[in-house]
């Protein structure tokens, strides 16, 4: 009887997360009139197929695509290069000021992104960056999240590893690039996908540092259909799942590493 009523609770819990994402696919196929119409039937009355030559006709998502996921991927693969070595850094060396040092990089957790902003803008214009990769990338390479669960995975490592490797003539770095990067890979993988996610969803930061259409990302074409006359509902919901097809893919693919590496890290001081 418990299972049962367990069984029952997650099944229902799991149709209301489900829910909107259904939703979003159905009114992808509505009319406009019927979008709008506020039913929560997520099933349109009649298939509109010609929605996705629409949406694809809207803006060029074709280059919008390409931008977000060369964003994505750079900035995934720097932020996991940075955290790698601050993380292993602030594990495995002892150095004067290190307690000090973290704590303030993690305290830049706490600092919220507008305060960065026009700093960072400006600095972007005056290295002459504006409306290039360098600007969308640049700024995203390093996140004090990262060091973090590095750092934590590093300190879960049992002290054998890092004995044997003394013994053996194993020197820090060698340690890391052929025995540590490979224990913690599920903790890499993590930092990866927040990464990843994090600059492809970002729209204000693009926006701001980008005006050539060319160098526009995904999350810029979604807002090409809210018009002055209104919200373009049906190709609206229609963009938004093929924006989001990337992000379900990358972790379906990566699951499995995703669930070791953000519950696994450790909380070892």
């Amino acid at each position: 009887m418990k299972r049962a009523l367990a069984y029952m609770v997650l099944t229902l819990g799991a149709l209301l997360v489900i829910y909107p994402f259904i939703w979003m696919v159905g009114t992808a196929f509505k009319t406009l009139p019927e979008s709008m119409g506020g039913s929560l039937n997520p099933l349109p009355q009649a298939w509109q197929w010609g929605n996705l030559s629409a949406t694809l006709q809207a803006a060029p998502f074709g280059r919008y695509f390409f931008n977000s996921m060369l964003v994505g991927i750079t900035v995934g693969l720097c932020v996991v290069l940075t955290s790698l070595l601050a993380g292993y850094a602030f594990a495995r060396f002892s150095f004067r000021g290190r307690g000090v040092l973290f704590g303030l990089v993690l305290a830049t957790m706490m600092v919220p992104f507008e305060i960065t902003f026009i700093p960072n803008f400006v600095v972007i214009t005056r290295l002459g960056w504006y409306n290039s990769y360098a600007a969308l990338i640049v700024p995203w390479c390093a996140n004090a999240f990262g060091i973090f669960l590095v750092r934590q995975a590093f300190l879960s490592l049992p002290e054998a590893y890092y004995d044997a490797a003394v013994l053996d003539g194993c020197g820090p770095l060698r340690f890391l690039r052929h025995i540590g990067a490979s224990m913690v890979k599920p903790t890499l993988v993590t930092v990866f996908l927040f990464a990843f996610l994090g600059s492809y969803n970002a729209l204000l930061w693009p926006l701001v540092v980008t005006s050539d259409p060319s160098m526009g990302v995904v999350q810029v074409g979604l807002a090409s259909f809210v018009l002055d006359s209104g919200v373009r509902l049906n190709l609206l919901m229609c963009a938004s799942a093929f924006v989001i097809v990337p992000s379900i893919l990358l972790f379906l693919v990566t699951q499995r590493y995703f669930a070791t590496g953000a519950l696994g890290s450790g909380l070892k001081e």
